[in-house]
């Protein structure tokens, strides 16, 4: 992509944790000069200050971009340090957890060009997936320069309706953490049939880290690519026999997983 906008105009992060200090090292692997990124947090980073952005300094007026990734309970007193960019030439990212776009038009006026963003953990190691959701002021071109942006830590997509930020979460939002669960019942299965613990681990990670690559990589869906490894009547029939049992398998047990961090996620707007 090119950041020539960007480092005409400047880049604003308020907020760079885990999540935006990923964002920041992929663009500047890409070539987005430090010059160009001004940096508002109250705990930077030692990695952060090593980078040569600015950090806590005056801002530029009319910034391009204005990245938002602080923690849902701090954007109270955050966004208003954002109020004067609102409704101007200036896009808002926000890969903030929780916080509507309609909060946004609130504290920054409705025409302000806004794309709500969903990130997920993986984003830490650029293997993440975010969907985005722009409002009405936002164009094609705004929904581009987010994509641009947000492929620096992984896949990105496209959502119809803000609605959907809920099954987003239930599914990749949540989804790491179910994965990581599925990791440490497997070791531990492992384990229980007399394997060392160590090696059920490093057993249990390579499956599932392999088995999603291979998922991602392979060009046939992710129920062929099963077929394709279970020979009948053998070892993984009679594994897949208990979890796709129609009443106590996996498919019913992780509808209410997604459904259970869905319905929580609507809760939480209220």
């Amino acid at each position: 992509m090119s950041f020539t906008e960007i480092e005409r105009r400047g880049l604003v992060m308020l907020g760079c944790g885990k999540m935006g200090s990923a964002m920041l090292a992929g663009w500047l692997k890409r070539g987005l000069s430090p010059d160009a990124v001004f940096v508002l947090d109250p705990n930077p980073s030692d990695w952060l200050k090593g980078t040569g952005v600015s950090i806590n300094a005056d801002l530029p007026d009319s910034p391009a971009v204005a990245l938002v990734a602080v923690k849902p309970q701090m954007m109270g007193e955050a966004l208003p340090r954002m109020a004067a960019f609102g409704g101007g030439e200036t896009l808002f990212i926000s890969v903030a957890a929780g916080t509507p776009i309609a909060a946004f038009e609130a504290a920054l006026g409705a025409g302000t060009r806004i794309v709500r963003a969903m990130p997920n953990t993986p984003a830490a190691v650029g293997k993440g997936i975010t969907a985005i959701i722009g409002n009405d002021a936002t164009g094609a071109d705004d929904l581009d320069t987010a994509e641009a942006l947000l492929s620096a830590i992984g896949q990105v997509v496209r959502l119809e309706t803000e609605d959907q930020i809920d099954a987003v979460t239930g599914v990749s939002g949540s989804g790491p953490a179910y994965v990581f669960y599925m990791i440490d019942a497997l070791a531990a299965a492992g384990e229980a049939e007399g394997l060392p613990k160590p090696l059920a681990m490093q057993l249990a990670k390579a499956t599932v880290a392999g088995a999603g690559a291979l998922a991602e990589e392979a060009g046939e869906a992710p129920e062929q690519l099963r077929i394709n490894v279970t020979s009948p009547n053998g070892t993984t029939q009679a594994g897949l026999e208990v979890l796709m049992n129609d009443n106590a398998g996996l498919v019913p047990l992780m509808r209410a997983t997604v459904a259970a961090a869905a319905n929580r996620s609507r809760e939480l707007k209220g």
